[in-house]
């Protein structure tokens, strides 16, 4: 595929606004607590008669410190001892869900997110995969996707040793920036050097790919400060790289209210820092995959990409389409059949639900046909760059040109600011379109159309 990127700033200017970054669709504003425990019971079980494979999400949501400009859910606490009584509502949790699973169903996918993951002990870490062995049927050989999100901060050599006996084969390293000023103004105090001793460990370890974790649109950045770091992360050559938008929603995310808006850098400037890092990651050999992401050409990202396999979840941009996704632990979300599902977001309901053993469910939806239409679109686009009218005439029994005429001739206007090309066979997203891909995917969205409340990211 065509992995040609043009920066316009006017073009994106333009198309300034707010929206999804759809690692779901419908997305979670849509999700209700009229779908219950129940019916995602019934469906897990039906599930069984296909022969999808299992993809494993566990959120583990403890941190040492609050970095000011997280949205993630966490808690914040220097006792370690509270991951306690969450591992134990967690295997809990385990046992129900492996329950409704054939034991035949691989688990190719695994993830650890947070929080901080590595906040657990090495015993606590050793249990957690001891249990999800004993309920799951995992690969032993190393060919599975298992990943784990670290903070330098919080890992030391021997702990990335133990996560790869454990069977992970992934790494991603928070780093988000090395200027000590940019540093102090969000409270995530990272030197360096942690960094590389932790990078070069997971290489040394076997690890199959490595990621770093970059925002833009922080404190005191600057072209010059964020170019800086940017040389710092290429130096070391990780497989990936993830470029995120600091996206400043206080109203939201109370630990943002300590970031003031004075002194984050102006529009013009935050452009230019993204400008200038897409300059720096192309020189440099990485490909645009889409949606903040870049990897190298050999990385299993890209050939997902050119071989027309990539999709995206909750966790971002994955290599594997085509399975059943179970997340575990406060606030995980599961994606199982034409299902989303979403756990407990504070740690009272959670513990009080599988305290009952019941799985703790408390809000979802179950896809319509509509919604699967539109999953799909959004899918190809964002994933590929493009739509195949005939793809998805062969499994929805639409004809794209009637069932979405709206959209195509709203599309007209994209194409004419030279986003998108439109044809008779489908659509494909031209080079300026690429870093506007959730405008174009906003058009398909048939929930955008009635919402009066966006309560999104800026989309650049």
């Amino acid at each position: 595929m065509d992995q040609t990127l043009v920066f316009d700033p006017e073009i994106i200017r333009r198309y300034d606004c707010s929206g999804p970054r759809y690692t779901s669709y419908p997305t979670a504003v849509q999700f209700h607590e009229g779908f219950r425990a129940d019916r995602y019971c019934e469906v897990a079980r039906a599930s069984n008669e296909t022969t999808r494979p299992l993809s494993l999400y566990f959120h583990l949501p403890f941190c040492d410190t609050v970095c000011f400009y997280c949205a993630c859910n966490k808690v914040v606490t220097k006792d370690r001892t509270r991951s306690g009584p969450y591992l134990e509502r967690l295997h809990r949790e385990i046992r129900l869900q492996g329950a409704l699973f054939d034991r035949s169903r691989v688990v190719t996918q695994l993830h650890w997110g947070g929080g901080t993951p590595t906040f657990l002990s090495h015993g606590e870490m050793q249990a957690l995969m001891e249990e999800t062995r004993h309920h799951f049927t995992l690969l032993e050989d190393g060919s599975g996707e298992y990943a784990i999100e670290i903070d330098p901060r919080e890992a030391q050599v021997d702990t990335i040793a133990l996560l790869r006996s454990l069977g992970f084969t992934r790494i991603s390293l928070g780093v988000q920036d090395f200027d000590t000023r940019v540093q102090q103004a969000v409270n995530r105090i990272q030197t360096e050097k942690e960094t590389t001793i932790v990078l070069e460990a997971a290489r040394s370890q076997g690890f199959g790919s490595i990621s770093v974790d970059l925002i833009y649109g922080l404190p005191f950045q600057s072209v010059k400060s964020f170019g800086t770091t940017l040389e710092k992360i290429l130096a070391v050559r990780p497989d990936r790289i993830s470029l995120f938008n600091y996206a400043h929603l206080p109203d939201l995310f109370p630990p943002q209210r300590r970031i003031r808006a004075e002194d984050l850098p102006s529009p013009a400037e935050k452009l230019a820092i993204l400008h200038s890092s897409i300059d720096h990651l192309t020189a440099a050999g990485y490909l645009y995959i889409g949606m903040d992401h870049f990897a190298m050409p050999g990385d299993e990202l890209a050939r997902a990409q050119r071989e027309g396999t990539l999709h995206r979840n909750f966790q971002g941009y994955s290599t594997q389409a085509n399975v059943d996704l179970i997340g575990l632990g406060s606030t995980a979300i599961s994606q199982v059949g034409s299902t989303y599902s979403q756990n407990a977001r504070d740690l009272e309901h959670y513990y009080t639900r599988l305290g009952e053993n019941e799985l703790p469910l408390f809000r979802g939806i179950e896809l319509n046909e509509d919604d699967r239409i539109r999953r799909e679109v959004i899918t190809q686009l964002i994933c590929h760059f493009r739509l195949d009218y005939a793809a998805v005439a062969r499994e929805y029994g639409i004809q794209c040109a009637d069932y979405f005429s709206q959209e195509i001739s709203e599309l007209a206007i994209l194409e004419n600011d030279g986003l998108i090309a439109l044809s008779p066979i489908g659509i494909q997203v031209q080079p300026r379109g690429k870093l506007l891909i959730r405008n174009i995917c906003m058009v398909f969205d048939r929930y955008l159309r009635s919402q009066t409340q966006r309560r999104f990211s800026k989309v650049i």
